[in-house]
């Protein structure tokens, strides 16, 4: 069973960083992307940041485009979140998903706060 744990959200001040983790775990055969998306109060979900897992690529949503990478380790079982010159309006909570052959999984989710 594939099991996604998430970790590394908090309290930050504005253009202060935080780094999320997302660790999977199971009987893995084929990954097709890693991703973390968010979620604020009353707002729509917003996808934040994708890895493709084959060839490497990466994309970004447009508010975040500059400020956070998205990364993982050599391992192949962990990606990370940097995020830089964090905004108030960069709260939510963050989902970390990963895309399978099976369909989409989504992590537990990790509370990202940002003081003015």
């Amino acid at each position: 069973q594939v099991q996604l744990v998430e970790s590394g959200g908090g309290l930050a001040q504005a253009g202060g960083s935080l780094r999320l983790s997302c660790a999977v775990s199971g009987r893995l055969f084929t990954i097709y992307s890693m991703g973390w998306f968010r979620q604020a109060p009353g707002k729509e979900r917003e996808d934040v940041a994708v890895f493709n897992w084959n060839g490497g690529s990466k994309s970004y949503a447009d508010p975040v485009k500059g400020r956070f990478t998205i990364s993982r380790d050599n391992a192949k079982t962990t990606v990370y979140l940097q995020m830089n010159s964090l905004k108030p309006e960069d709260t939510a909570v963050y989902y970390c998903n990963i895309n399978l052959p099976t369909g989409l999984m989504e992590g537990q989710g990790t509370q990202v706060t940002v003081s003015s």
